[in-house]
């Protein structure tokens, strides 16, 4: 039992929430005359492309009602559009997405700043003819008058209209372009001599099976008469998803990439095409002789699974693994993975266990580790090491639905395989599918995942591992002090933002996203032209930049994802490029490896995979201290509350130390510093979580847990003021972290259907005099993925009686849909002063807080 362990808050009150804040910019929008000039022409070009597509298909298909997509841009929102849609027979809402940095025109704009990128909405509708014609029919009557009243529900169509940029039909472009499909086929059409390539085909969900099994027959129909074939399909409703695994001939490919505008490729069933077979760990495997390692005299695992790690079939009689490792093959993959390729699940699951095995002090977690796998050698890769991919056979929402399920709750005629795992561990990405606008299948099933079964999933935030372009001769770059050099590195990747964004799943907003810091725990040896990109520990060049979904904070955390060393390639006379070392011996996260005597091995590696899997490790260790809490309070806990706690203590921690400082110099610019801030949180997130700190107190510093369950409420926790604080000026911090996960509504732009969020101050409608700076002020970026984490500090005298309390309000409301049943939660909340202070903190709040409070099971 530690001495001073985690206190638990007196049971809150319930209490009605607060209205959030919010704010609003200002647009200039054309005058009615002007917006009618400008979509007349538009409209009427609609109309004539939906009677010439509907011509096509009237000679190329029978017994087909002509259906296309309308993609319609406004500048703004409007609420609840999707009900004025749904007036209209004939339309079909599909979804809508936000859109950023839409350029300024004459037309639109910021009213304050004419050059700022305006936001907006896309709403997708299907539609066909006769639905077509009422709501141009609509369109006229405004353009006749602007003050027509619309029949009742039809109103939200004024607002499309005098907010409407743009409105088109989906296309070729949008179905191909920014996928990574045209790049993937020219690889293979190029590389290998296949009579089929493999794809992913996204139908547009439709919100009958009826319709669903007519988008997929039409499909089906033209791939046939292709001469290919229908693999698989994936229909899941709660993430709106509608999947099919196809195999195209050769030929059709060529057509595709030679641009043609394929029967295939315009089929307006479609929404996108994606490539299979792309998503893999990122990082490049080593190629040299891993270092060999004794056997760890370090107690064995018990009980049952806390954690499950999804990623290559491991080594499981390798020696640091053996008898820590539940495996599951159900797809009885182990026959044809050859032991020499068992590289990175070997690695993962050696890192979720122990850490990095060159820590000066090693331990491994308590509990066995369920080990599933997803991906398996390329057939693809003619080298001795095959690259670990997902396979190109199936699809990967189907093979991750179906892992998940049988994990909680079995499949077939077995029962669920490890019921009592509270934390997965994803170190995968897609290369092709950088996050922009639109969260991907993956994401929102792991979204729809973490909240049916209350489960954290731990995803890698993703690698670009390529070159780095400075705009420097290498005469200057020789001679530049290794300061100055950092300082041109940073510069370059942040210039470099658009194409190094977070790599599908990160974008998920229930998980925990993981960046990586170019750290580890060697001196790396520095020879010929190699070099050490940085003088400090900072995010490494291959890590990715956010934000997340609705400009939440993503990546959530960083970790040590093993040093990255460089070597300089000078291509001109004032331009410089550095590419990654591959198989560095001095730097890298030390963990287990298949080695060339089986099962004896380590290797160092490199990548956010490693900070994913240190990150699962640290979540797993707050679940144990958790579980030693309350057995040593003779308490319990509903296991609903567990998850979204160890979500918030693993964030808890979280500090940019130096790191945000450090950046914030390499910039150096006369931006707003909350816009610094943001550019910082790109690549830092919340930053480096203390993990060891949070699992436990000390004298100077008390961290209380809370939890619960609201729906369009609140709670009101209040902790018990230290009376040492009483009018005294010593540097204090609070630091408040909840974390909840939110079921979504997949086809709406808000996602997300429950926001909750905390409100803190000695006295709340007073603002919190206390500790009254935030650390970072963004109140807003905080407040829009399903995790809140902000520090406040101060040193101010703030008179307060003995009796007084720190309040923390918990509020809960709709945000996408209407919340259906109670979202459950975690709090955490730390006070603290200097250590040097004579203050014993702990204490006094411990002996203010009633000895006898006992853990509901439910609240």
């Amino acid at each position: 039992m530690v001495d001073r362990p985690l206190l638990i808050f007196p049971k809150p009150d319930h209490i009605s929430r607060s209205k959030p804040r919010g704010g609003f910019s200002q647009y200039h929008l054309p005058s009615f005359e002007r917006q009618c000039n400008r979509l007349e022409p538009i409209f009427r070009q609609l109309q004539e492309s939906f009677d010439h597509r509907n011509a096509e298909l009237q000679q190329s298909t029978t017994g087909i009602e002509p259906e296309q997509v309308l993609v319609m841009e406004i500048i703004g929102t409007i609420e609840a559009f999707v009900n004025a849609v749904k007036k209209i027979e004939g339309f079909e809402w599909l979804c809508e997405f936000e859109v950023e940095d839409i350029l300024p025109d004459d037309d639109f704009y910021f009213e304050e700043n004419k050059d700022k990128n305006l936001k907006g909405r896309l709403f997708l509708v299907m539609t066909n003819q006769e639905a077509l014609k009422q709501m141009l029919s609509l369109w006229e009557k405004y353009q006749a008058d602007s003050n027509y009243k619309f029949q009742w529900g039809l109103g939200r169509f004024k607002q499309l209209f005098k907010l409407l940029k743009n409105i088109r039909r989906w296309s070729v472009k949008d179905r191909l372009e920014n996928t990574g499909i045209l790049e993937s086929w020219k690889e293979d059409y190029e590389n290998f001599s296949t009579d089929f390539i493999n794809c992913e085909v996204e139908l547009w969900y439709r919100g009958s099976l009826e319709k669903r099994e007519e988008s997929q027959s039409q499909l089906t129909s033209i791939v046939n008469s292709l001469g290919g074939n229908i693999v698989s399909f994936c229909d899941i409703k709660e993430i709106a998803y509608h999947g099919v695994l196809v195999e195209i001939p050769r030929g059709e490919v060529d057509n595709i990439l030679s641009r043609s505008e394929t029967r295939l490729v315009k089929c307006d069933n479609v929404m996108l095409f994606h490539p299979v077979g792309q998503i893999s760990p990122g990082e490049k495997i080593i190629e040299r002789d891993p270092d060999k390692i004794d056997p760890l005299n370090l107690p064995k695992p018990l009980g049952d699974p806390v954690l499950a790690v999804l990623d290559g079939l491991p080594l499981t009689n390798h020696i640091l693994l053996k008898d820590r490792i539940i495996g599951d093959d159900p797809d009885d993959w182990e026959p044809i993975y050859e032991a020499t390729n068992r590289n990175h699940g070997t690695a993962m699951v050696s890192i979720a266990i122990y850490g990095d095995l060159n820590s000066r002090t090693i331990d491994c977690i308590k509990s066995p580790v369920y080990v599933r796998p997803i991906m398996k050698p390329s057939d693809k890769d003619l080298n001795s090491k095959k690259e670990e991919t997902v396979p190109e056979n199936v699809l990967i929402v189907d093979l991750v639905h179906r892992t998940v399920k049988r994990i909680f709750e079995g499949d077939g005629n077995s029962s669920a395989v490890a019921p009592t795992v509270k934390v997965i561990n994803l170190s995968i990405g897609d290369k092709f599918r950088q996050f922009v606008q639109i969260m991907s299948p993956l994401a929102r099933l792991l979204d729809w995942l973490s909240e049916k079964y209350s489960v954290l999933f731990v995803i890698s935030a993703g690698n670009h591992n390529g070159q780095i372009n400075l705009d420097v001769s290498s005469y200057e770059f020789n001679n530049l002090d290794p300061k100055t050099r950092e300082n041109l590195i940073i510069k370059a990747l942040y210039n470099d933002i658009r194409n190094r964004r977070l790599l599908a799943p990160a974008e998920s907003i229930n998980g925990i996203t993981v960046g990586s810091l170019n750290h580890d725990e060697l001196e790396p040896e520095i020879i010929g032209d190699q070099l050490n990109p940085y003088t400090t520990v900072l995010p490494s060049p291959i890590s990715p930049f956010g934000k997340g979904y609705r400009r939440s904070i993503k990546p959530d955390i960083v970790l040590p994802g093993g040093r990255l060393i460089y070597n300089k390639s000078y291509l001109t006379s004032n331009r410089t490029i550095i590419n990654p070392v591959v198989a560095h011996r001095s730097s890298g996260i030390k963990a287990a490896y298949p080695g060339l005597e089986i099962g004896d091995a380590t290797a160092l590696l490199y990548g956010t995979s490693n900070a994913a899997a240190l990150a699962s490790r640290a979540a797993v260790r707050c679940y144990e201290t958790l579980m030693d809490m309350l057995v040593d309070h003779g308490n319990t806990i509903d296991a609903i509350f567990i998850t979204p706690l160890i979500k918030a203590m693993l964030v808890h921690g979280c500090t940019w130390e130096e790191m945000g400082d450090r950046i914030r110099s390499i910039l150096n610019s006369d931006i707003t510093n909350k816009k610094m801030n943001s550019l910082i949180r790109r690549w830092l997130g919340y930053g480096y979580p203390d993990v060891n700190q949070v699992m436990k107190c000390s004298k100077q510093r008390a961290t209380l847990i809370g939890f619960g369950e609201l729906m369009d409420e609140a709670h009101l926790y209040k902790l018990p003021l230290p009376p040492s604080l009483i009018s005294n000026t010593d540097w204090r911090r609070l630091t408040v972290t909840l974390a909840w996960f939110s079921p979504i509504a997949a086809n709406t732009q808000k996602y997300r259907t429950a926001s909750l969020w905390f409100e803190a101050g000695t006295r709340l409608n007073e603002g919190n005099k206390l500790v009254p700076e935030r650390d970072r002020p963004d109140w807003q970026a905080v407040k829009r993925g399903t995790l809140q984490h902000e520090i406040f500090e101060g040193q101010i005298a703030v008179p307060f009686s003995e009796n007084d309390t720190l309040d923390i309000k918990v509020n809960c409301k709709n945000d996408a849909a209407k919340i259906e049943s109670p979202v459950p939660y975690g709090l955490v909340v730390s006070l603290q002063v200097a250590e040097e202070v004579g203050i014993a903190l702990y204490d006094e709040i411990k002996n203010k807080i009633v000895q006898a409070v006992k853990i509901p099971q439910s609240l």
